[in-house]
Formats: C-alpha cells, structure tokens, sequence
C-alpha cells in the first residue's frame, strides 16, 4: 500500500530478524520482558536491552519508550503496550490507535526510515485480529499520509492466521 511518502507492507516472520531502524515491541507495563514477541525481543537484544529498560520507569498503555537495538538487526526497539481485550468498552480500540501513533511520532523524532510492528495485544491480550488488524492498518495509513519522514512501515506477523487476516485487509485498502 503506498501513501504520500511511505509504503506499508506484510511479512510473515520473525521479527527479530529484520534489518530495519526499528522494530516494534508489544511490551508489558514494566518493559521487562515477558513472553511472546516481548520476551522473543529482549532474548534476541541480549541484557543491555533489559538494563537500558530498567533506567524507563515503566510505560503506560497506548504509550511508546524507545531504546537501542543492541544485538538485533534493528537499530532501535520502540515498546508499547498494547490494551488487554476487556469486549471493547474499555477504550481499547482508542488505546491500540495510540499505540501505532506514539510509535510513529517516536520514529519520526529519531529520524526512523523504515520501521517493523507486530500484531500489537493480538496474543496474550486477546484482541480480536480482524479488529486489531483494521486499527493497525488505518492508524498507521494514516499516519504515513501525513508525513515524508517514514519510508516503509512493515507488519510482521507470526502466525498464518494473523498474517491473512492482515494480508485480506491490506488488498482491501489498496
């Protein structure tokens, strides 16, 4: 999908592995570490990613913090912690948004090219994919309109459902 300046597109992998300016990582409150793709992340980084989270504070949900990518591909890991599913009268949908545009704004304020998400509160916070995937899209489509700084956004995603999903409402946006 190509906006006014960045392209936006899908892969399925893994994404600690991709050589971009930053990766995106669904983090937890205390940024940490955890399991999943946060857990994947602060393994792949190594320990200096844990002590640079430590100096934080934490990180409220819809926010984004930005670190360095130490031993990853990525020059810089932007955490952000995504709603936990609660039937979507919580404000969920508002906090996901949020999450795509913090990490966006930090992207263009360290001057990010090209930057890689997941499939942000799609795991253990149980968001439903079709939904989360809408936000993702359109939150980040717009973004891009509004800006030259961001040349490509990528969507990694882990599994085959997640990626169809996104990959069937990507051709639907194009």
């Amino acid at each position: 999908m190509k906006s006014r300046a960045g392209t936006i597109d899908i892969l399925r992998g893994d994404i600690t592995r991709l050589d971009v300016d930053a990766i995106v990582n669904a983090a937890n409150a205390s940024l940490l570490g955890g399991g999943g793709v946060d857990g994947a992340i602060h393994r792949a980084a190594g320990p200096r990613l844990l002590e640079e989270c430590r100096t934080l504070g934490g990180c409220e949900s819809g926010a984004a913090k930005i670190t360095r990518g130490y031993n990853l591909p990525a020059r810089f890991v932007i955490h952000t912690v995504g709603p936990v599913w609660s039937g979507g009268n919580r404000g969920e949908a508002e906090t996901l948004a949020n999450c795509y545009r913090d990490s966006l704004r930090l992207a263009v304020e360290n001057e990010i090219k090209t930057i890689a998400f997941p499939a942000i509160s799609c795991g253990a916070h149980r968001y439903p994919i079709a939904d989360a995937a809408r936000i993702a899209l359109e939150t980040t489509r717009k973004f891009l309109s509004k800006t030259d700084k961001i040349g490509k956004a990528i969507f990694v995603l882990a599994t085959d459902d997640i990626f169809d999903v996104y990959e069937r409402l990507l051709q639907l946006t194009v």
